[in-house]
């Protein structure tokens, strides 16, 4: 039987991660004070979920996601429940442009390897129920190189970086089958180390490895998980600075890693940052191979609520196309709009009119 392939990347796509809405602020503040039980906390996280889907849907969407309700924090509600990994309050949260972000990390503590139980398996397979038929269910998780940041491999568990690597590896080579299992097929790993390695700073890291060796590791992490990945399973990778209450954490253009990872990593699509100067130009697309990965452009933010003018986004994915065929771009906001659950500094509404703007103009333009 032929396999139906999911034409994904859409030409009008979004991140993830959506506004929280005061009923989910409410009763995650009760679940922590004892005042209300999980099963109730999950009952209203479920009912919200099925309004945002059906929006989204109303607004012209092809993919729908979760809006990650049932997240604390866009990676360390994943990656705190694979084994080896726990979640903890370091005394410091990370450095953000005038701001310190709430403290919460994760840290090694054992082997690390795939837990067959992980809760968010149990979440997609409700959510998938939710969109049934009606549009393509998104997942976003943590990109395995997150694993890589500063002060969370323990030393003395894994001496050795190759170690480590090999079984992050295979830790979600595990995860990719448990979702395709539950019927995801369409699968993005947000990844906000491999922005890094492209900045001046090289930021959170703590390694003496060079940037070249860490440039390499990180491809050959990501390849070596999608190496015989289901053949219909679509994986894109969003790659962005720093997402905490409408500000960024650092800037760097594409440069230093288009030669290795957007040449060479095996995705089907890139979500790009692109909503100001702190990305670069799009001369970098330009190792992007033709007829490879679809290229996502970020141009709209969703950082503020102030709608875009169109002639001037028509006007950017006419000079993208200059460094990547036309009909490999497609366009969606910069970054989700609650990588965390404080969210950024917009109303629903904004958030609503950002998505549908992008449906819209994808439609004129494509």
């Amino acid at each position: 039987m032929t396999k139906t392939l999911v034409k994904a990347p859409f030409r009008a796509d979004h991140v993830g991660s959506l506004l929280r809405p005061e009923s989910i602020h409410k009763a995650r503040a009760k679940f922590n004070e004892g005042k209300i039980s999980a099963e109730a906390l999950r009952e209203i996280e479920t009912e919200e979920i099925k309004r945002i889907v059906d929006k989204q849907i109303e607004i012209g969407l092809e993919l729908v996601t979760d809006g990650e309700f049932r997240r604390r924090f866009w990676h360390t509600d994943f990656l705190e429940h694979l084994n080896g990994v726990e979640g903890y309050v370091p005394e410091h949260g990370f450095k953000f442009v005038d701001v310190e972000t709430e403290k919460y990390d994760v840290r090694n503590i054992g082997k690390i390897s795939f837990n067959p139980d992980h809760p968010h398996i149990k979440d997609f397979i409700e959510f998938k129920e939710i969109v049934g038929d009606r549009a393509v269910a998104k997942q976003t998780i943590p990109s395995p190189n997150q694993l890589f940041n500063a002060g969370i491999r323990n030393e003395a568990i894994y001496p050795d970086v190759e170690e480590y690597a090999k079984d992050i590896i295979q830790t979600y080579r595990d995860a990719i089958n448990a979702f395709y299992d539950a019927g995801c097929r369409y699968l993005q790993l947000d990844d906000v180390y491999i922005a890094g390695l492209s900045s001046p700073d090289i930021p959170f890291n703590d390694s003496n490895l060079s940037r070249e060796y860490l440039i390499d590791l990180a491809l050959r992490v990501i390849n070596g998980v999608l190496e015989d990945k289901p053949e219909d399973l679509v994986v894109t990778t969003h790659l962005c600075r720093g997402n905490y209450q409408s500000t960024w954490a650092f800037e760097g253009s594409y440069e230093l890693i288009a030669p290795t990872l957007l040449a060479k990593e095996k995705v089907n699509g890139f979500f790009l940052e692109y909503d100001d100067e702190r990305s670069g130009d799009f001369k970098p697309l330009e190792h992007v191979p033709n007829d490879g990965a679809r290229v996502v452009l970020g141009v709209v933010t969703s950082k503020n609520g102030e709608l875009e003018d169109k002639e001037a986004i028509k006007a950017r994915i006419k000079d993208a196309a200059q460094h990547v065929p036309h009909e490999q771009l497609c366009l969606s906001p910069q970054c989700g709009f609650a990588s965390t659950h404080h969210g950024n500094k917009l109303t629903e509404e904004q958030q609503w009119d950002k998505l549908k703007f992008i449906v819209d103009l994808a439609k004129e333009v494509w």
